[in-house]
Order: C-alpha cells, then structure tokens, then sequence
C-alpha cells in the first residue's frame, strides 16, 4: 500500500481522469515523484468499476483502491445489503474477507464483525477504507481464517465464507473441494465455532453437486439482478437434516421472489403453445425449479425441457410474459414473410440451432417489437412462436 496515493494532489488527479485514456496516460507517465503511472491508472480502473458497483466507496473522499481484479471479484453493494438482511445475531466471522463489502453490509446488522484475509496488503487497504467510511464494529485480522477461527476460543452467531474458485494448481474450479478455503473438509471444524455457516458460490457452479459435498443444507439462495445471476449461498444449520428450501430472487425495480422444496417432485402438464407464453428469470431458471414453477403458478409446459410455459389466462408470473400472435413450424420462408422488415429479438430454448445461426440463415436483424421463439414442443417439433411482449 503505497500511502502517497491518499496525498490530496494524487486523488485530485484520480478523479480527474476518471474518464480519460488510460493508454494515452501510461505514454505520458507519472507526474509524481513517487507512484509509478501503473499504480495510477490502477486506481483509476478500479474507481471506474465501482461506480455503479460500489456507490459508497466511488462517492466517498480519499478511498484506497486495490486491483480492479478485487473489485471485480466482490459483492455488489446492492447484493450485500440484500444477503445481509437474510441473517441476524450478535457476532459473525469472515474467513474470507477481501475488500469488505459484505462486513460493512454485515456490520449494520450485527454489533460485531470480524474481517481475516490473508493478504496483508489487502487487509490494510480494507483497514484505511473502514475509517474513511466511518465504520467502527469490524476487527481486522491478517492471516489464514480457517486457521484463526479453529484456534482461537470464540464462538459466533454466523460464520460466512466466500472461497476462491481460483486453485494455485488447478487453475479454475467448480467443485468446493478444489476452492480455497476447502470447506467441506474444514466443515465439521467450523460448525464446533458456530451453529450457522453462510457460504457465498460462483453462479456457476452446479448446486445439485454442491449440496452432495456439503452436510446440514438448510437454505439455498440464488440472487440475480437485472436478470443475471450474480450470487448463490448456501446456509448451513449444524445437526440441520430437513428438506432443503430453494428461494430464487430477483432485483430489478420490483423483488420477484420465487420458493420450493428442493426434494419435492412436482407434477406439471405438457401442453401445446395456448394464448399466453412465460420465461422465467434467470434466477429461477439457474435454481431448477422448472417443474415446481408450473405447479406454483399453474402453467402448462411446452416440453419437459424447454422451460417454457404457457396458459389461456395471463398470470403475474417471476419473469417476462408475452401474448402469442403465430406458432410456426420452423421453416425459413413462412417466418421471413411475416417480419417485412426483418426485425425481431429471438430467444431459443431447447432448439437445435444458436440465435447466431438463425439470425444467419434467416437474416433477421436484432430489434423491434417482435419476440420470436425458437423452441421444442409436447410432439419434440421444431416450433416458432411470434410474440408481443407484455
């Protein structure tokens, strides 16, 4: 941590380039004795990201800056806030606490947070930014906090780990084995610590896998924003052996929130394309709650893997919804002749071609109001449904 970066001069400079060529700055090099132009224009990236990203730090005066990789690699503010309303008590450990932004979304729910990360350099950065932000209930502790949990004599309400999915050895993984800090190993340790673990996985990763490494899985969250799945927890309850309950979240300008049992089977119906045609959101759809979602909302199916679903009557449904003008077998011509201008946003589910490819074959351009969909139906045809979005 190079502390001439927090001199009045150089922040001034950071924020004045905040817009400028980055390319065109490293040819000029610094203008200050003793920063080098790299760690500059590295302030200057990882302020840009956090823009939108991290409010509270863009908007604060004289924050620190780590690599925009670190920026790239925590929560959002929006989504910390959001998992920090989801748990409650007096105390709760990171053992993994990076540049922070989940503790101080922590630290407003609990009187006392505790922030281990094993980079020195990091946990120093995070320790300037916490005065800065006037944020006074989180303790910071440089080193391993696998090691420091296990080996000191205290006891907490939560313990919340976010593992890196990037192993020395084997590059990056998808099984929480092969993450840093290995928990499955370490989980039995953990829960002597706490009766609760909040575990933070790559949106990636498979969670039907994940719940076969892991012991006493109460909860599984899936958040998405803006119809992107950004964050997966998994809570954990010492002793917990019921049913596991799914809940699929998105944020947008409205909380669509979305529950079912994880062990039920839920029974559906196939049915061909009716008036109305449903796409879930990403959360639901990264949840695999494709059959507890026509059961909840009683919707038929198009196919049993096309996660498409449809009804004679609209319903408020956890997704976009649309009123179906066509269905068409797929045929190049009787689709073109009824886009003259050959304009339509096309999603495929379950088809056997890309959008890339159709928009190729076909010469459809991206835009307009038309939404086609390319999909299977109950009989495994190839179908085109022309929608107008609701």
């Amino acid at each position: 941590m190079n502390e001439i970066i927090l001199q009045k001069q150089v922040q001034d400079f950071v924020q004045h380039n905040l817009k400028s060529d980055v390319h065109k700055l490293a040819l000029k090099g610094s203008p200050f004795k003793d920063i080098n132009i790299q760690e500059l224009i590295g302030q200057i990236e990882a302020k840009r990201k956090c823009e939108k990203k991290l409010p509270s730090w863009f908007h604060a005066s004289n924050i620190y800056y780590p690599s925009k990789i670190n920026i790239e690699q925590t929560s959002s503010e929006f989504t910390a806030r959001h998992k920090s309303h989801l748990i409650k008590g007096e105390s709760i450990i990171d053992l993994t606490g990076g540049f922070g932004v989940d503790d101080i979304a922590f630290s407003k729910q609990f009187k006392k947070v505790t922030h281990c990360e094993l980079n020195v350099g990091l946990s120093k950065i995070v320790s300037h930014n916490l005065k800065e932000l006037g944020v006074h209930n989180i303790d910071l502790v440089e080193g391993n906090g696998i090691d420091y949990v296990l080996k000191n004599d205290n006891c907490y309400d939560w313990i919340y780990i976010d593992p890196s999915r990037r192993n020395d050895k084997k590059g990056k993984v998808f099984m929480l084995k092969d993450c840093l800090p290995n928990v499955p190993q370490h989980l039995l340790d953990l829960l002597n610590k706490s009766n609760h673990i909040l575990l933070k996985i790559s949106p990636l990763m498979d969670i039907t896998s994940c719940i076969q490494e892991l012991e006493f899985v109460k909860e599984i969250h899936i958040i998405a924003v803006d119809n992107e799945v950004k964050e997966i927890l998994v809570f954990i309850e010492k002793g917990y052996n019921g049913e596991i309950t799914v809940k699929a979240t998105h944020l947008s300008k409205k909380i669509e929130p979305f529950t079912f049992s994880y062990q039920q089977d839920y029974n559906y119906t196939l049915s061909p394309p009716l008036k109305y045609l449903y796409e879930p959101n990403s959360a639901i759809l990264k949840s695999g709650g494709f059959s507890a979602v026509a059961h909840q909302y009683k919707l038929d199916k198009l196919h049993q893997h096309s996660h498409l679903y449809t009804s004679n009557q609209y319903k408020e449904f956890p997704g976009r919804a649309f009123e179906i003008l066509h269905t068409l077998p797929y045929n190049k011509k009787k689709i073109t002749k009824l886009l003259p201008n050959k304009k339509a946003n096309i999603t495929t589910r379950n088809f056997k071609e890309t959008v890339a490819m159709i928009r190729k074959k076909t010469g459809i351009k991206e835009g307009g109001d038309v939404y086609l969909f390319f999909t299977t139906d109950l009989n495994n045809h190839q179908i085109v449904l022309f929608c107008k979005k609701l």
